[in-house]
C-alpha cells in the first residue's frame, strides 16, 4: 500500500536531494551525525548518493540478483567533503535515479531485497531513504527538519510495511520477543488531516508484527505532530527529545523501539 503514485516517488528523490542541498550550503561537513555513529555529515552524503546510483543500476540493468554495494559502504575516504563539490554530485545521482525509474515504471520486475520485487519497491525506497538521510544531515547541522505531510505518512506507512515482514525473525530473532498478549502501540499524529489517515496500530500479539491505520485504544500510545512521531519510530530523535507525549505502558513503547530494526 503506497499513497504516493510511483512519479511522485520519482520527483520527491528529487525535490529532497534539492532541499538537502540548501541545508549543507557553506556547511560544516565534518560535523559527526549523532544518528549515524562513526559518520561526518559528508560520509552521510556519499552513503547516500552512492546508494542511489547503486539503486539506479539495478533499475536500469533489471538486475536478476544484488549488485555490490562496497561503493557507498566504505566511507572512510570521505571525511572532509566539500558542499560545492558533493551537492552538484548529489544532484547528478538524483536526477539519473528518478529518470531511469521513470523509463522503466513502476512494474518492472527485478531483483529486490524483498520478494515480489519490481521498479516501484526502489521508487518508494529511496524517497524515504533520501528523507531520513536528509533528517540526519539537517539535525546534525542544528537546523529543524521539516517534511510534507503526505510524504511523512507514507514513510510511515513503509517502515510499518517493511518492518514487520516476517524474515526479520530469522535475521533478528530477538524480535520475537516483542510478541505477546496485551501489547498493542498506537502512534496517533495530533497535526494531520484528516485525523484517520495519520494514526497507525503496531499489533505484537500474534504470532507475527501487524499493522493497521485505525484509531483504537492500545497498551500505549504515541501522540504527537507527525514528522516527530516519523522521527522517533526511525530512532533519530527520542520521545522526550522531540517532546512526544506517551500514554499508557511506556516501557512497552521503549522496548518496542530497541528491538524493531529497520532504516
Amino acid at each position: 500500500m503506497t499513497s504516493l503514485s510511483h512519479d511522485r516517488h520519482c520527483s520527491e528523490i528529487v525535490a529532497q536531494i534539492d532541499l538537502l542541498r540548501a541545508a549543507i550550503d557553506g556547511a560544516d561537513l565534518t560535523v559527526p551525525v549523532p544518528s549515524c555513529p562513526g559518520w561526518s555529515v559528508g560520509q552521510l552524503l556519499r552513503h547516500l548518493g552512492g546508494g542511489q546510483r547503486w539503486a539506479e543500476e539495478v533499475v536500469r540493468t533489471r538486475a536478476e540478483g544484488p549488485l555490490s554495494d562496497e561503493h557507498f559502504r566504505d566511507l572512510s575516504a570521505y571525511t572532509h567533503e566539500d558542499p560545492a563539490v558533493v551537492g552538484p554530485w548529489l544532484a547528478e545521482g538524483a536526477e539519473r535515479l528518478a529518470e531511469t525509474l521513470r523509463e522503466a515504471g513502476p512494474d518492472a520486475e527485478l531483483w529486490t531485497p524483498v520478494t515480489g520485487g519490481t521498479t516501484a519497491f526502489y521508487a518508494r525506497r529511496f524517497t524515504h531513504e533520501t528523507v531520513i538521510h536528509r533528517a540526519d544531515a539537517t539535525l546534525a547541522l542544528g537546523a529543524k527538519f521539516t517534511l510534507d505531510h503526505e510524504v511523512a505518512a507514507d514513510a510511515l506507512d513503509e517502515w510499518m510495511e517493511l518492518g514487520s515482514l516476517p524474515f526479520h525473525f530469522e535475521v533478528h530473532p530477538w524480535m520475537r520477543e516483542l510478541l505477546a498478549p496485551n501489547r498493542t502501540i498506537h502512534l496517533h499524529a495530533t497535526d494531520a488531516a484528516p485525523a484517520a489517515a495519520a494514526e497507525w496500530v503496531v499489533d505484537l500479539t500474534g504470532e507475527q508484527i501487524t499493522w493497521r491505520r485505525a484509531h483504537e485504544k492500545a497498551t500505549v500510545a504515541m501522540r504527537g505532530p507527525l514528522v516527530d512521531l516519523l522521527l522517533v519510530t526511525y530512532k533519530r530523535l527520542t520521545p522526550s527529545e522531540a517532546g512526544i507525549e506517551i500514554l499508557g505502558d511506556a516501557e512497552l513503547l521503549d522496548f518496542w523501539l530497541e528491538r524493531v530494526s529497520f532504516g
